[in-house]
């Protein structure tokens, strides 16, 4: 059962939680008008999400015919391929239920060897990708199909492809005789824990997903009741004001819930220059900034507002909570266009680098471990990150284009960014955060400062049948939301490492001394 505590809980105006209270019934009828003409053409083909703990059961005799294939073919390690909505939520289920799950959802050439099983026989790669065309995807299922042709095994042993009916990836898989899959094309995807995109990898790993959707259906017939849990929270959200909120899961029984939880809320909401912004942080004593709420995840825990309930009753709450939400701050909570506008960008960059090399700039400061491009002119590392941090903002954003996993410090920039300036700082893995807190870099309110991290990479990795390399793609990605950023008059750093490691060391090194 849900269960909310903390010292926020009945404190929202009441006449937010009856505006809330009084579209509720209207939301659980999938009301395509609530949150305004403008957004109606986007919301009559995404409001399926909220059948899901009921339509998904359908799901439930393909889920055990699927994994008892699996299981003949003595499939012991499953490697996931996806980005956003399909793979944050198929990552927090498997830690919740401490299971094994390898999520791959970067371009870094070492984070993709790192996912490659050495036991190729007996593994088996989830393609999730909503669209079909999802770049990362798309690459990532082209060199597992030559790493499978190449160690004589057939692909169609080792694939499993969810993705809507009619994609290009369902027409290319089912032609090439894979299993596939299909999700519910009416389901967004950061909305989709639910759908076959968490539940497919969910069961692969020998999870009881009836579980997760038993426990999402019983917590949806609440969440109509005047003031219910989702109705406290998206009001408590909507009458805080302050666009920062800091989430953390340390210590919970939900390990990861608030990675996913960032990426509901923050590409939902950050648009039209409004939104709310999900900040991550450690641990419950970890610094954050601004008058923001701080809500975790266990009783006990130092936070605002305390939500306590099962795997699937967070998912199905932190949906309606963010549909709600949308509404409140009069938004589309069902489109992302600033992450089409990302896709775009580096596709535009791809296609003129006609050597498949990243072309080379001219940068700031440079020195044996590190270059820096930026507007400041000071002449050591320690003299541009103090201009950087003196930057007027209200939020630093941190972008790490490494190797989430492999390069382990990279997280500790947003504790010191943090602390030093006082401001709220979000950290972010790229290409992963595209996908998330990218969308309210460029949608949400405009104060942002931001800074890049990219790196080179020991060895590269070819992409079958593409003129450019993991490294590159990854390089283009990054120069791409650059670009968006910097049309936008965003204060804008980028630090690129020329050797990973000691370069990070250098740049925390000095971030201590300022």
């Amino acid at each position: 059962m849900i269960t909310l505590s903390g010292s926020k809980v009945n404190v929202a105006s009441t006449n937010t939680k009856v505006s809330l209270n009084a579209i509720t019934a209207r939301l659980a009828a999938k009301d395509q008008t609530l949150w305004g003409e403008e957004a109606q053409a986007e919301a009559a083909i995404r409001l399926n999400w909220i059948d899901l703990p009921i339509s998904s059961r359908a799901l439930l005799p393909e889920l055990d015919a699927l994994t008892a294939w699996a299981r003949s073919k003595g499939i012991t390690s499953i490697v996931l391929a996806g980005m956003g909505g399909s793979s944050l939520a198929p990552e927090v289920i498997a830690k919740t239920f401490n299971k094994q799950l390898t999520v791959l959802d970067t371009t870094d050439p070492q984070q993709i060897k790192a996912a490659i099983p050495a036991d190729l026989a007996h593994s088996l790669v989830v393609v999730g990708s909503k669209s079909g065309s999802t770049i990362e995807t798309a690459s990532h299922k082209a060199l597992f199909t030559k790493i499978f042709q190449d160690a004589n095994l057939n692909p169609s042993e080792h694939f499993v492809i969810v993705t809507d009916p009619g994609s290009p990836l369902d027409k290319s898989a089912r032609a090439d005789g894979l299993k596939v899959i299909n999700a519910d094309p009416h389901v967004g995807g950061r909305y989709s824990a639910l759908s076959a995109f968490g539940l497919v990898p969910a069961a692969l790993i020998g999870i009881d997903v009836s579980i997760l959707i038993d426990d999402a259906a019983a917590a949806a017939e609440t969440f109509v009741q005047p003031d219910s849990a989702a109705v406290e929270i998206a009001a408590a959200l909507f009458d805080a004001g302050e666009q920062n909120v800091a989430f953390f899961d340390a210590g919970s029984e939900l390990p990861g819930i608030s990675d996913w939880i960032e990426q509901l809320i923050a590409e939902s909401t950050g648009k039209n220059e409004t939104g709310r912004l999900p900040i991550v942080i450690e641990n419950e004593t970890a610094q954050t900034a601004g008058s923001g709420l701080r809500i975790g995840f266990h009783n006990g825990a130092k936070a605002d507002l305390i939500v306590t309930g099962s795997l699937g009753e967070q998912f199905i709450l932190w949906e309606w909570v963010t549909a709600l939400l949308g509404y409140s701050l009069k938004v589309d909570p069902f489109n992302q266009p600033n992450v089409t506008e990302a896709k775009e960008r580096t596709g535009a960059l791809l296609s003129t680098w006609s050597d498949g090399r990243v072309p080379k700039l001219k940068p700031a400061f440079e020195n044996d471990l590190l270059a820096v491009y930026s507007s400041s002119s000071a002449n050591s590392l320690a003299g541009q990150l103090s201009d950087f941090l003196k930057t007027q903002s209200h939020y630093f954003a941190i972008m790490a284009y490494l190797a989430r996993g492999i390069d382990k410090d990279a997280p500790l920039l947003r504790e010191l960014v943090a602390e030093k300036t006082q401001r709220g700082t979000t950290f972010g893995w790229g290409p992963r955060f595209l996908h998330s807190t990218g969308q309210f870099h460029k949608g949400g309110q405009h104060n942002g400062a931001f800074l890049q991290i990219t790196g080179e990479n020991s060895s590269d990795l070819s992409i079958p049948n593409q003129s450019f390399s993991f490294h590159t793609l990854l390089m283009a990605q990054a120069l791409g939301d650059g670009q968006a950023l910097a049309d936008r008059k965003f204060p804008l750093m980028r630090i690129h490492l020329k050797e990973r490691s000691t370069g990070m060391n250098l740049i925390i090194t000095e971030l201590k001394k300022i």
